[in-house]
């Protein structure tokens, strides 16, 4: 058991994959009318989505503790795993890098702390990665070369159903917020190099669909696919049916986490994908 690969609940892996590929998943915390729920594992995600709308008070979301990870460390050097990489979600979207990093110090360079600069499953296809390339035992540096790899290659993109769930997160002014619901825009983010950039609006979720899948197919062939959504999963599977070109295997059909959801409200729609090596 040379190499251990740890990962934190952004990354939205399946449990039955994380299972498989022996991936050591710590939960993100939201706050929740006061209350702090596990990431993942104290509320259903549908159960979130059906309640944000109605919040009077927004959630809120925080990292686990630097402890809880060290903690973490510690068990698996225990159980005689020789390093650790550790993948995370981006750190201009969390605390939890830098959390990480301040776990990893103890350990005398054994825990390698790796900014996935992505977040959903752009997070996660590099996780699982990772992990397929250490159950086989591969070396550190080729593992760290296969991240990078899949990280080059991901594409995540997503459309939003409203703007007012960015504006409580502080990412858009409540101007923009305003005009933007009054117009009923649905903007349009791509993840990329750590950060989400808005690069369009549409007015209506038809057309929002269409460029999705637009987007979609003009990525090419491609190696993983994942169709995210925040409780629409009808939409996500037309998605995918729509996507008629051929597909790699075992897609998925995520329900975005409760601490992306957060900041990007329900019925939002989106993919994540890993264009094929020509």
């Amino acid at each position: 058991m040379p190499t251990a690969i740890v990962t934190d609940s952004t990354a939205d892996i399946p449990l039955e994959i994380a299972q498989e590929l022996n991936i050591h998943i710590v939960p993100n915390i939201l706050i929740l009318d006061g209350k702090e729920y596990a990431d993942g594992i104290d509320i259903s995600r549908h159960e979130f989505y059906e309640r944000l709308p109605y919040l009077q008070i927004p959630p809120t979301t925080a990292t686990a503790s630097s402890g809880t990870y060290n903690r973490l460390f510690e068990e698996l050097i225990r159980l005689g795993f020789n390093q650790i990489i550790s993948i995370h979600v981006s750190k201009r979207f969390s605390g939890v890098f830098n959390a990480v990093s301040v776990a990893a110090q103890p350990f005398g360079g054994r825990i390698h702390v790796i900014d996935s600069q992505q977040v959903t499953l752009g997070l996660g296809f590099q996780v699982c990665d990772a992990a397929e390339a250490a159950q086989s035992d591969a070396p550190l540096e080729v593992i760290l070369n296969r991240i990078k790899g899949v990280r080059s290659r991901v594409r995540v993109f997503a459309m939003l159903d409203t703007l007012e769930f960015l504006h409580r997160s502080g990412r858009v002014s409540w101007a923009r917020a305003r005009i933007g619901n009054l117009l009923r825009v649905k903007p349009f983010i791509e993840v990329k190099d750590g950060q989400a950039k808005r690069i369009a609006d549409v007015r209506t979720r038809r057309k929002g669909f269409e460029r999705l899948l637009s987007l979609l197919k003009n990525l090419g062939p491609l190696e993983k696919l994942a169709l995210l959504h925040s409780n629409a999963e009808n939409e996500a599977e037309k998605l995918l049916e729509a996507y008629n070109t051929k597909l790699p295997s075992n897609p998925f059909i995520i329900n975005v986490t409760t601490t992306i959801g957060t900041h990007v409200g329900p019925n939002g729609l989106g993919f994540a994908a890993v264009v094929k090596t020509l």
